[in-house]
């Protein structure tokens, strides 16, 4: 009889996990709870294209916002790779987006938006350049019910800090970058 019971909870655990996992796995470049979105040239999971890293112009990438919620005052980009040897490398930090924006990258950042530095030590896009195997960029889209009256060149950290009660949704887009020969 043990054993049974054993049993049960044993599938009654992994039914559970899977559903926990299905559910985050459908998120593909959607919001947990909301239906912000935030798209590129390369599909959620995707390969980011060399155009966009050190082996390319590193240029930004065009990204698309949509969907934002009510009550949002300005919005919030943060790029970093968890991948990287030395710890979660950050490649873009961006502030103070307005509300209505729906298009960006890094040539023609709306007036008023600000940049945080990134851990090339400035501000801007720093593209991807993983030094070895495949790495994942994550690009974080927060919108939050404030404006940040905070000077420009935040650190990842103190950009965490100055929106953490403020956030209303979020939403990820994650790419995956490999350079050619590493």
């Amino acid at each position: 009889m043990k054993k049974v019971i054993l049993i049960i909870i044993l599938i009654i655990l992994f039914w559970g996990l899977s559903a926990v996992l299905k559910s985050y796995n459908s998120g593909l470049g959607k919001s947990k709870g909301g239906n912000m979105k935030l798209t590129s040239v390369f599909e959620h999971k995707g390969n980011i294209p060399s155009k966009y890293t050190c082996d390319g112009e590193d240029a930004a990438p065009e990204l698309i916002i949509s969907e934002v919620p009510e009550g949002t005052k300005s919005l919030v980009l943060i790029v970093d790779d968890p991948d990287a040897p030395m710890g979660t490398w950050v490649h873009w930090l961006v502030y103070n987006l307005p509300v209505n924006t729906t298009k960006i990258n890094g040539k023609n950042l709306p007036s008023g938006t600000k940049e945080g530095v990134t851990d090339f030590g400035r501000t801007g896009w720093g593209g991807p350049c993983p030094p070895s195997g495949t790495h994942r960029y994550f690009f974080k889209l927060y919108a939050i019910g404030k404006t940040l009256d905070l000077p420009e060149g935040l650190t990842k950290s103190q950009l965490e800090n100055a929106i953490k009660e403020y956030i209303i949704e979020k939403t990820e887009l994650m790419g995956l970058y490999k350079r050619a020969g590493k």
